[in-house]
């Protein structure tokens, strides 16, 4: 194991991206987690480089009877990514990916209403925008989310997570302008592998984590 939880896992993913990106406090930056297991990873991250802290959902489009296994994402605005080569290779089917599609679409939503209510989005033109989630495997829903924020025009995309497959940095770096992973092991074995207690974040730590930690500089 790399990490026991979380928490420890967001604090030390936090002291490597102060270290990699030492100016990044003076580039008005915000910290976006991905729901739900992002945020407590996230929390640490913008205590460490003070930076507020806010979600950005996105939700991946699982493999027909391996929803683990991410054939694409979708994200706020209507943004979709696919992975063309596997879909290819799993044979699925454009039925499939549109009625998967429409199903993460609604959880994508409903998280949008439980999570942030009547609360405008954040501002991220012009800041450093950390992208942050507890692990990246296949990159799809990175991909998404990097692929949306883009469009708004930060100074710097970054995404950071404590591990990493060697496939999803290389896949997301084509899109952030940093990756910051603590860890990139040669075989994944998958994102709960490298957790001691990787129990399911819920939809109430979510809002009790973000509600003390956003402040007014969203």
């Amino acid at each position: 194991m790399l990490f026991f939880d979380r928490v420890e896992a967001g604090r030390r993913l936090g002291s490597e991206l102060a270290r990699r990106l030492p100016r990044i406090r003076d580039e008005d930056p915000l910290v976006l987690a991905i729901p739900r297991g992002g945020v407590p990873v996230g929390y640490e991250v913008a205590r460490v480089i003070d930076a507020p802290l806010d979600l950005f959902i996105a939700r991946k489009l699982g493999a027909p009877g391996h929803e683990e296994l991410g054939i694409g994402a979708v994200a706020p605005g209507g943004t979709r990514f696919l992975d063309a080569e596997t879909i290819r290779m799993l044979g699925v089917s454009d039925a499939y990916i549109e009625e998967v599609t429409r199903r993460e679409t609604a959880e994508l939503e409903r998280r949008l209403r439980r999570f942030r209510g009547d609360r405008p989005p954040p501002r991220i033109e012009g800041r450093a925008v950390v992208l942050v989630d507890d692990g990246l495997a296949t990159g799809v829903t990175a991909l998404a989310s990097l692929t949306a924020l883009r469009l708004q025009r930060p100074r710097r995309l970054v995404f950071a997570a404590p591990v990493c497959s060697l496939e999803g940095m290389q896949a997301v770096a084509r899109q952030a302008d940093d990756v910051v992973c603590v860890a990139t092991p040669d075989r994944f074995f998958g994102v709960g592998a490298w957790y001691q207690d990787f129990t399911q974040t819920t939809d109430e730590e979510v809002v009790k984590l973000l509600t003390p930690a956003t402040s007014s500089r969203t």
